[in-house]
């Protein structure tokens, strides 16, 4: 770890909340559980305790997995034997009730993770929103198939759901990548026991007193707040039927281990390195504008932030004076001002990590072109770090490597397309790539040879509840949204009746 400068302070505070921030309690059965342990969340633009929350034990996970396997099968009217229908409804249901409250969550977010209110209102809760109604609307087209076999027989499959889930959540989208797995794991009548981020737990928090609200049985939903030893509870419990996960690879790797030895079923969404490609007959200003947006939305704590930009060689000078020039303009402000576009970094351990990288960059003989300093905003005791852009980066620099997950761009060059397609598959992760070029068969012929689950042409970052997400290689297996995560979140089984 590097050691984090001290920074001066400024005059204007920063804007308060109009969100009500209430002690955080376990989520077991329909109930609001205090824990025996308690731990603080932080507001990272203040570095101020936003308030206490609750920390799961084993014996809280013990009680929410039994609750969860009651309400799955045992009890009338049991979450998987509820008609399609009325699950949908109930989904649908959550959804409006967050539409309704749609900016306290905002405002929850935006304080307990430090990003822009402008995204957290504007981006992610619509599409928490949207992706809630989209699998509110699969509950009821979950289907089976007929097959021909034998005169003498019928045989059909259904889908049924898998039984009691898992959902460890990462800190960088809260409230939206926990919709992403509630979404089709509900609709396919799964229970459910999440773990929110321990730095990031308050919309969750909120989403279950929505969940109760709209009246979902008590045990269908519930939630456990905590550090990594109640992740791992969680992952190890043999009550649990399946994992989703969305974190580290460093993680991933350790859930795989550790799933094995229940063969629980697992989907993974795992780092990323993503190579956001710029030829020179592309919109070379669009080209600018969506590479400022593939790594410095949502301060670069993104798992597909294009964090390795591949610029054409005869198109570098333009393109990195244009970069540098929206780069420069773009600074850390108050999360809460509608005007921000950068926030801050989530923790300060998060914040030291960055600036490791940045020595590490430097180190390793990239050019530091812009940024790579901690910013004061408000008192100075934020979590607050420059946009950085560095140039002269080759491949197998660190910084060109590795996860840096945080507002830190590599810039590399390269003359061809064989040439960067080789460079850009030349790195363990395979979550996203981008490709900007003017040239309709070449946008096609490269992003048909990356190596990568998502991959855009002319733009960057762009989502749909509809299109299924997730990656190749080390940014792990599964697919989030879209119809293919139903069959993530449900087992397939053949019926033959002899006839």
């Amino acid at each position: 770890m590097c050691s984090v400068p001290p920074v001066g302070k400024k005059e204007k505070m920063l804007t308060a909340t109009k969100a009500k921030v209430s002690a955080g309690r376990l989520l077991i059965d329909g109930q609001w559980v205090e824990g025996a342990k308690k731990f603080d969340t932080v507001n990272p633009a203040t570095g101020e305790v936003l308030t206490e929350i609750s920390e799961a034990s084993h014996a809280d996970v013990d009680n929410a997995v039994a609750a969860a396997r009651k309400a799955f099968e045992d009890r009338a009217g049991a979450w998987r034997k509820m008609s399609a229908s009325e699950r949908g409804r109930l989904i649908w249901k959550l959804a409006d009730l967050i539409e309704k409250n749609i900016d306290e969550f905002a405002e929850l977010e935006t304080i307990d993770n430090g990003k822009p209110i402008f995204e957290s209102r504007y981006v992610d809760m619509p599409m928490v929103i949207d992706v809630l109604r989209y699998f509110a609307g699969w509950a009821t087209k979950i289907h089976g198939e007929t097959v021909n076999t034998f005169e003498t027989a019928f045989t059909y499959t259904l889908r049924e759901p898998v039984g009691v889930v898992g959902l460890i959540i990462p800190w960088n989208f809260p409230l939206l990548l926990a919709s992403w797995k509630l979404g089709p794991a509900l609709a396919c009548g799964n229970t459910i026991v999440m773990k929110p981020a321990e730095q990031t737990p308050l919309t969750a928090l909120r989403f279950g007193e929505l969940a109760i609200e709209a009246g979902f049985p008590a045990g269908v939903l519930n939630i456990l707040t905590g550090g990594p030893q109640v992740g791992k509870a969680i992952v190890t419990h043999a009550g649990i039927d399946k994992i989703a996960f969305t974190g580290s690879t460093a993680v991933g790797k350790e859930i795989m281990r550790s799933a094995a030895d229940s063969l629980k079923r697992i989907t993974l969404e795992l780092g990323g390195k993503s190579p956001n490609i710029v030829f020179a007959d592309s919109d070379i200003d669009n080209a600018v504008k969506g590479a400022i947006t593939g790594i410095f939305y949502g301060k670069g704590e993104v798992c597909n932030a294009g964090s390795r930009l591949f610029v054409e060689s005869k198109a570098h000078d333009e393109f990195m004076e244009k970069l540098v020039g929206r780069a420069k303009k773009l600074q850390p402000g108050d999360p809460l001002d509608p005007k921000t576009r950068m926030g801050a970094i989530v923790s300060q351990e998060q914040m030291e990590t960055v600036l490791g990288y940045i020595e590490a960059g430097k180190k390793d003989g990239a050019k530091l072109i812009t940024g790579g300093s901690r910013v004061a905003v408000g008192d100075g005791h934020g979590f607050f770090l420059e946009p950085t852009i560095f140039g002269g980066v080759t491949n197998e620099m660190t910084i060109a490597q590795e996860e840096i997950f945080g507002p830190v761009l590599s810039v590399l060059t390269f003359d061809d397309m064989d040439q960067v397609v080789a460079e850009a598959n030349k790195n363990p992760y395979g979550l996203a790539a981008a490709v900007w070029t003017r040239d309709i068969k070449k946008a096609h012929t490269i992003s048909r040879q990356l190596r990568a689950g998502t991959v855009w042409i002319n733009t960057y970052g762009l989502m749909d509840a509809a299109l299924p997400f997730g990656g190749y290689k080390q940014s792990g297996f599964g697919r989030e949204m879209g119809m293919h995560a139903i069959e993530h979140y449900t087992e397939l089984k053949t019926i033959w009746l002899n006839l």
